[in-house]
């Protein structure tokens, strides 16, 4: 038998999931699809790789798994027959071989993350678990002056969650974008890779920025402190997406 690499590509709505990462008796992206997978090969043994470790809650357009099968069947026709034994919140776009070297998360050279929030007194009854609801007026071109600080390579420890075990908080940003459409309000986040929480408590950071909390140019201030109390709150996951993963 022939051991082929496949590389997943994954939209997924995290709401009812306590994130991507396998976890003793809970519901999680990766332990579901790698069922189905099971199911689909019956190879016990499967390992699904993850690029990375969504949380609770969080949401994903453009997530990439890989698993190495000894299965039979055509690399692209992994998609359809895996999601034919998914769960609706849970949608393979595109499956195909790759070389066996592959690593969705190691050969990993970015990714693209989205947060969204709804700018408006009221709170919405359809979409609400895909955006933060946030009712105070907030102004834009602070927030835009704030945002040039986390631009390039920097230590983001004051950025992170208790909780991470990376060896290193050092981290870039490609580019971090804020746009405003009517009441909505999208975040747009570039890097080679984020901390935990990492782009959650950029948003809280932000918001402080947009209500007047602390003035753009404290930000500067805040990343070379590395104390992770002068930065902004965790907003919640429901907003986040994962965009995209550069490779």
């Amino acid at each position: 038998m022939v051991t082929r690499n496949i590389k997943l590509t994954i939209e997924y709505d995290g709401t009812n999931y306590c994130g991507w990462q396998k976890q003793n008796s809970q519901r999680t992206v990766q332990g579901t699809i790698e069922k189905a997978i099971r199911d689909l090969t019956k190879e016990e043994n499967l390992n699904l790789i993850g690029c990375s470790r969504t949380d609770s809650g969080v949401h994903a357009k453009g997530f990439v798994a890989n698993f190495t099968t000894n299965s039979s069947i055509p690399s692209n026709k992994f998609r359809e027959a895996i999601n034919a034994r998914l769960p609706k919140d849970i949608v393979i776009l595109l499956s195909e071989q790759m070389p066996s070297a592959f690593h969705s998360r190691y050969d990993s050279k970015g990714k693209k993350y989205v947060y969204s929030i709804l700018n408006r007194a009221e709170k919405c009854a359809i979409g609400r678990n895909y955006i933060y609801s946030f009712g105070r007026e907030l102004d834009l071109n602070s927030i835009n002056c704030a945002c040039k600080y986390f631009i390039g390579t920097h230590d983001f420890s004051a950025f992170k969650s208790q909780g991470s075990s990376v060896k290193t908080s050092v981290r870039t940003i490609f580019d971090l974008d804020v746009k405003k459409d009517g009441d909505i309000i999208t975040v747009s986040a570039s890097g080679d890779g984020f901390l935990y929480n990492m782009v959650r408590i950029i948003v809280g950071t932000l918001l402080d920025v947009g209500v007047g909390k602390i003035e753009p140019k404290d930000v500067e201030k805040i990343i070379e402190s590395k104390d992770r109390l002068k930065a902004g709150a965790v907003v919640p996951a429901l907003g986040l997406c994962l965009q995209k993963v550069f490779y």
